[in-house]
C-alpha cells in the first residue's frame, strides 16, 4: 500500500488525558479503506489496546513514535512534551501555537527543523470555514455536570470546595453520580447557559436536562438575548452558569466584581463554569477570577461580600476528558471523513489549506 496512508496513534502525556484521536471505530474503517494503522500502548487512554488489536491495527510501545519510518503521519491530541528534537514526521494533534500562544515559535521550530508538518486540528476546516471535527458537545455537557457537582458539594457544606474530579466511563455513570450527589435529581436548580445554540451549548443543556433540571429553569440565551449587553442580573438569579461563548473581540463582562458587590445576599448564583476558559483573554467577559483550574483543583473562590453566598468558578480547559469514551466516539467519527481524504492530501483542500496556514506560520515563527 502507499506509504503515505500509514498513521502512527500515539500516547497522550497530558496528566488526566484519556481520550484518543482515533477509536477502534474509526480505526478499523481506516483500515477497511486500506490504511496501515499503528497504535501505541497507553496506560492512560480510556480504550484498552487489545479494543485496537481486535480490529487489526498493529500494536507499537508507549511513545516509541519518533522511531516510526519518516513517511508515517502521527496522529494525536494534546501537545507532544516540550523539548527542543526536530520533529521529521507529519503530525495531526491539537498543537496551540499558532495565535502566539506561549512557546509558539519554539514549537514551529522544532518542524521546521526536522523538515515535518503540522496539520492542526483545531484548523481543519470544511469549505464554509466550519472545523470538521470539534471536541464542544462534550465539553459543554462534562462543564455542566461539573458545575453541578460543585453545587451539591457546596449544598452538603456551605463554602466547600468540589474534589477532584475523575473522568467516567461512561454518560450514563457521569449523569448517575450528578443526580445522587445532588439528592437524586437535579429538580429545583436553576441554570443559565450563554451560547446555546452552540455546539458546546447543546451539551451543556442536555446535561441539565438529564439530570432532571425543569425545562423552565434551563435559560438558553445565545446572540439575542446578549445583545443588549451585560452584566446580566439574570445570572445572578441562577444557581449555575455556564459560559460557551466563542470569544472574538471585545464585549461588555457577563458578570462584573462590582456587579457582585452591590447584588449582596440578593445573589442567588454559587457556580460559575467558563467552558470558553478565555482566562487571560483581556476580553474576558467573566472577569471575576484570573487562574485556570484542574481536575484536581477544579474551583477557584470568587471574592464576594461577607455574608453572602459563596461563589466559585470551574475554568478547566480539557473537560471532554470528563468523558473520554464518548467523547473520542463522536470527535474520531466525525473527523473520519476528512481522514479518508488523507490518502488525496496533495490535491484535498482541508488538507492543502491546512498545509498552506502550516508554512505561512512556520515563516513567521523563523522570522520572529
Amino acid at each position: 500500500m502507499a506509504p503515505h496512508t500509514a498513521l502512527w496513534l500515539r500516547c497522550e502525556t497530558k496528566t488526566f488525558e484519556k481520550r484518543a484521536a482515533l477509536t477502534p471505530t474509526t480505526a478499523k474503517k481506516l483500515l477497511d479503506a486500506g490504511f496501515d494503522i499503528t497504535v501505541e500502548k497507553d496506560p492512560q487512554r480510556i480504550f484498552d489496546i487489545s479494543e485496537y488489536e481486535a480490529v487489526g491495527c498493529k500494536i507499537a510501545e508507549y511513545n516509541s513514535w519518533p522511531s516510526a519510518p519518516a513517511d508515517t503521519t502521527i496522529i494525536g491530541l494534546k501537545e507532544l512534551p516540550v523539548t527542543t528534537d526536530p520533529l521529521q514526521h507529519s503530525h495531526i494533534q491539537f498543537a496551540h501555537c499558532y495565535k502566539n500562544q506561549g512557546g509558539w515559535r519554539e514549537v514551529l521550530d522544532r518542524f521546521g527543523k526536522g523538515g515535518g508538518r503540522l496539520y492542526d486540528l483545531e484548523f481543519l476546516q470544511d469549505a464554509t470555514g466550519r472545523r470538521v471535527a470539534a471536541f464542544g458537545f462534550h465539553a459543554g455537557f462534562a462543564g455542566a455536570a461539573a458545575g453541578a457537582l460543585a453545587l451539591a458539594a457546596q449544598k452538603a457544606s456551605p463554602g466547600a470546595k468540589l474534589d477532584k474530579l475523575d473522568p467516567y466511563p461512561n454518560e450514563d455513570a457521569m449523569v448517575q453520580d450528578v443526580k445522587a450527589k445532588l439528592g437524586g435529581s437535579g429538580k429545583g436548580v436553576k441554570a443559565l447557559v450563554i451560547g446555546a445554540l452552540g455546539r458546546c451549548g447543546r451539551g451543556a443543556v442536555d446535561l441539565f436536562r438529564k439530570i432532571g433540571l425543569a425545562e423552565d429553569d434551563i435559560l438558553k440565551w445565545d446572540l439575542d438575548e446578549t445583545a443588549k449587553g451585560g452584566p446580566f442580573q439574570e445570572i445572578l438569579d441562577v444557581d449555575i452558569f455556564v459560559n460557551c461563548i466563542y470569544l472574538s473581540s471585545a464585549i461588555p463582562p457577563f458578570v462584573s466584581p462590582e456587579q457582585l458587590e452591590r447584588a449582596g445576599k440578593d445573589r442567588r448564583l454559587s457556580i460559575v463554569v467558563d467552558v470558553s476558559c478565555d482566562t487571560t483573554n483581556p476580553f474576558n467577559p467573566i472577569p471575576i477570577y484570573s487562574i485556570n483550574t484542574t481536575f484536581d483543583d477544579p474551583t477557584v473562590a470568587v471574592t464576594v461580600p461577607q455574608g453572602t453566598t459563596p461563589l466559585s468558578v470551574i475554568s478547566i480547559d480539557h473537560l471532554p476528558t470528563l468523558l473520554p469514551r464518548e467523547a473520542s466516539e463522536q470527535f474520531s467519527g466525525d473527523l473520519l471523513p476528512t481522514l479518508l481524504e488523507y490518502q488525496h492530501r496533495e490535491t484535498a483542500r482541508t488538507w492543502t489549506d491546512a498545509e498552506k496556514l502550516f508554512r505561512e506560520k512556520l515563516a513567521a515563527a523563523q522570522a520572529a
